[in-house]
């Protein structure tokens, strides 16, 4: 509602409520950097100077001329003095002499001066003056002590424009909006009469909430009294609709203005960038050029800011030679925005000649540049520049930090992180989210995911960023059972994003939470984010990894069948050993015009090796680089040495493995030894572990083959030596763990696990089963396996977890229910032969996903055919 300006003229008393109570429970919407506030003076007046007297009225008689001398000089501390002398004197000062003491304060930013200064004069002046209270609101609102000139606007006995202005811009400075913008209608109510300093501020308020109702009723106030015409009003304006996301009407009111200065120019065109038009904005821009009006810094950093959002190149190094030829290339904040648009470009080279050329970084520039390239995938350049600014003794600020971090979580350079952490501490820049956030991520990615943790408590204000750091880096460190108990603390506090459930789907399928991944898609669907950024692909792929292919299939058909979509596919049949699937959706895939990437020849190959296709997956291999025009890497050599591997054609891998053009890496070796633990060649076995010895000592997986292949050949003293060689090394083996899911709950089940709340019934199911195979003759492993070393071997690589979830299982849920059980470690033959045997008597279908393959149990058969368990040749 508008506010009449005929209102009568009302005195306020000095007991009016204070509206800074209310400010503790308001956030701040503005978030001004300390080095740019030292160099704001707030100012109301169009061109405000430092003058702290008028030097008329110094006499020789006047025994106050001295102090006026002395803050005309600028010499604080001797005006102090004589001030103080001449209270202890009890000589009586004059109100300009206090004024201009004040005047002095506010402009050294002297708070404790200026708070004796007003000590004095509450003890000495009865009554405040329009002059003199004005001297102390802004010499408070400058130091931004709100509650002090709230206290002195309230004891002043009069009040003209000024002073409403000085305390409404005060609170707008703070980030108080509404406050500014009530005490604005209340100078109103009162009978005030705003001037061409208040709508500017007044107006920056409405654009700072963002409140485009209030932004109009204050552009009705503009229009009665009579400011339409002022420039400095209208460009306020301008910026209040841009800023309120209103566009058309800040075009309205710029084509209506009789006269335009730059400012308007730039306030339109910005308006335009910051709300995504920029074509419109980039028109204008050219507009401006013709009109004769020369762009400057704020024009041409707004310019290249769009040039980036747009992602045209071309533009941008048109524009960037437009810079160059107007000279604009000397200035600092030009350049950091030439070095951010070209990093954004991925021209991290053009970036590095404007980052070289300038004669003068800040540290913005070198932030830039770090972010760029870290951004671009280039993390040692990245962590290089960052040491080469220490050099340079340029300090670095949060987003300088944060991007160094997420190098060094891509580059494993923990020692490095550690002491980013370190600095972050010692110089407070942890209370930062996003460096905490980055902290996280660093940790989590480094593999000390308690360290993490203890960052991730520490946040006070925890964002969905944070949150899905944490679950993410869970995950990423197989613990996704704690990722989903995070992530149900999560939806209690904050709503998540797309991010965050692809995160919390990827744990799902990590431990088989299928009901979980269900509750996660109807979510999704529910709040309009089934189809945001990676979300559908993770829907999918938490389907495929669950073993439900028929809801990925559904899943699919919603999708944009992009080629990653297809991929998932291809590894959902390739992990069930559906070889001759994957090859049929491989050729629907290329009728569907999308062409294969790296990773779908990956998830083909690995189809046809546990297929035991060979003469397909050599023959799409050999087509990889000539009819597809994809480049093999090492991981397509790796899969092409499985699939002669596990054929049986190990001479074969081996000749293949000497014949690769590039050196091969663990994994080629890994497969050669992996085939020769299922085919019990030791020799050739322990050729390829001496390989992977010399690249790779800390993989623990690829001492586990070596251990499988020695005990199946019955050499049990290199078995203790490689497993001596493991613990000299500080690797252990994890100890099995299996997940089942039962009434949408998760329960692990560890290897050995006696305190189970059900462990009694749970055992007493499996001793009944064995009791069975062994009435029908089945060779079974209870506590012994023929002897200790045996049954070692087993706890080692099976751990056997997979039967008490499975027990569990039938336990808890009604007959003919299917199971899903997924495992940390591969399955023994002897748990594949109990299950098949479960299967059978309870005639259930079980399906139990190890790390390798899915094991799809029913009727006594598994879909591997017998020869996807360990221990099985």
């Amino acid at each position: 509602m508008a506010v009449s300006a005929k209102t009568p003229t009302i005195h306020l008393q000095t007991n009016l409520p204070n509206p800074h109570h209310s400010i503790s429970q308001k956030p701040k919407t503005l978030n001004i950097p300390q080095n740019l506030q030292t160099h704001r003076q707030f100012s109301l007046r169009k061109h405000h100077e430092i003058s702290v007297l008028n030097t008329n009225s110094i006499t020789a008689q006047n025994p106050n001329s001295l102090i006026l001398e002395l803050c005309l000089s600028g010499d604080l501390q001797k005006a102090l003095s004589h001030l103080d002398s001449m209270q202890e004197l009890q000589v009586s000062l004059e109100e300009e002499t206090y004024i201009a003491l004040l005047r002095l304060c506010e402009w050294k930013k002297a708070v404790s001066e200026g708070s004796r200064v007003h000590t004095y004069v509450s003890q000495t002046v009865s009554s405040l003056g329009v002059r003199l209270g004005n001297a102390l609101l802004s010499m408070f609102v400058r130091f931004g002590d709100l509650v002090e000139a709230w206290y002195v606007f309230g004891k002043m006995t009069e009040r003209d424009v000024f002073s409403w202005n000085v305390l409404v811009g005060g609170y707008a400075k703070a980030g108080y909006f509404d406050e500014a913008l009530n005490l604005y209608h209340r100078m109103l109510w009162v009978g005030i009469r705003p001037d061409v300093y208040t709508f500017p501020c007044v107006l920056r308020t409405c654009g700072g909430l963002p409140d485009l109702a209030r932004g109009r009723e204050v552009h009705l106030h503009v229009i009665r009294y009579g400011f339409e015409s002022d420039v400095d009003v209208i460009n306020a304006l301008i910026t209040m609709y841009a800023k309120c996301g209103d566009v058309f009407s800040a075009r309205l009111v710029f084509d209506k203005m009789p006269r335009r200065d730059r400012i308007s120019w730039n306030a339109i065109i910005s308006g335009y960038f910051e709300n995504d038009v920029c074509l419109e904005g980039l028109g204008l821009f050219f507009m401006m050029r013709e009109y004769f009006s020369d762009p400057d810094l704020m024009t041409m950093t707004s310019v290249i800011s769009a040039c980036e959002a747009l992602g045209d190149q071309r533009l941008g190094r048109e524009v960037h030679g437009y810079v160059i030829k107007t000279g604009f290339v000397a200035d600092v904040s030009v350049n950091n925005s030439l070095i951010q648009m070209h990093s954004s470009f991925g021209c991290w080279d053009e970036a590095e000649k404007v980052f070289s050329k300038m004669e003068f970084k800040d540290l913005v520039s070198w932030t830039a540049m770090i972010s760029g390239y870290e951004k671009n995938g280039l993390p040692d350049q990245a962590v290089e520049t960052y040491t080469i600014m220490e050099h340079e003794r340029v300090v670095p600020d949060e987003i300088t930090i944060a991007s160094v971090l997420s190098a060094c979580a891509c580059l494993g350079l923990l020692d490095k992180g550690i002491m980013l952490h370190q600095f972050a501490d010692r110089t407070r820049l942890i209370s930062y989210v996003i460096v905490a956030n980055s902290l996280i991520d660093m940790y989590s990615k480094c593999g000390c995911v308690d360290k993490a943790l203890e960052v991730f408590h520490r946040i006070h204000d925890k964002n969905v960023i944070s949150w899905t750091s944490v679950i993410l880096g869970l995950r990423l460190n197989n613990r996704s059972f704690e990722a989903l108990i995070f992530f149900r603390k999560m939806i209690l506090m904050l709503k998540p994003n797309s991010v965050t459930l692809v995160s919390v789907l990827s744990a799902c399928a990590r431990v088989g939470a299928l009901s979980c991944g269900k509750e996660i898609h109807a979510y999704a669907l529910r709040t309009g984010l089934a189809f945001d950024g990676f979300l559908p692909n993770g829907l999918l792929d938490m389907y495929v990894r669950c073993g439900r292919m028929e809801p990925a299939w559904n899943q699919f058909n919603l999708c944009e069948k992009a080629v990653a979509s297809w991929n998932i596919l291809l590894t959902g049949y390739a992990q069930q050993g559906k070889g001759g699937l994957a090859v049929e959706l491989f050729h629907n895939m290329i009728e569907s015009g999308v062409n294969p990437d790296k990773i779908t020849f990956i998830s083909l190959l690995c189809a046809c090796s546990r297929s035991g296709m060979v003469t397909e997956g050599l023959e799409y291999f050999e087509s990889l680089e000539h009819k597809f025009h994809v480049v093999p890497n090492l991981k397509h050599y790796a899969s092409v040495v499985d699939l002669l591997g596990r054929a049986g054609r190990l001479e074969d891998a081996h000749e293949f493995i000497k014949k690769i053009p590039i050196d091969p890496d663990p994994a080629i070796w890994g497969a050669l030894l992996n085939a020769c633990r299922i085919y019990r060649n030791v020799e050739l076995g322990e050729l390829a572990a001496q390989r992977i010895f010399e690249m790779d000592t800390k993989s623990v997986g690829y001492y586990i083959l070596l251990c499988n292949l020695y005990a199946d050949s019955g050499k049990w003293d290199e078995v203790a030596r490689v497993r001596r060689t493991m613990r000299e090394n500080g690797l252990t083996v994890d100890p099995g763990c299996s997940w089942v899911e039962v009434a949408g709950q998760i329960h692990a089940f560890l290897t050995g696990d006696d305190f189970h709340p059900q462990i009694k019934e749970i055992n007493a199911v499996l001793e009944g089963f064995y009791e069975k195979m062994e009435t029908a003759g089945l060779r079974i492993l209870q506590d012994s396996y023929g002897d200790d070393l045996e049954a070692s071997k087993a706890e080692i690589f099976c751990g056997h977890s997979e039967r008490l979830a499975i027990s569990f299982g039938l336990i808890n849920t009604v007959p003919g229910t299917p199971i899903l059980v997924t495992k940390n470690l591969f399955m023994c033959e002897s748990c594949h032969n109990t299950v098949k045997f479960i299967s059978k008597v309870v005639r259930r279908e079980i399906s139990v996903r190890d790390t390798e393959q899915f094991h799809h149990f029913k009727d006594g058969v598994c879909s591997c055919g017998d020869e996807g368990s360990w221990g099985k040749t």
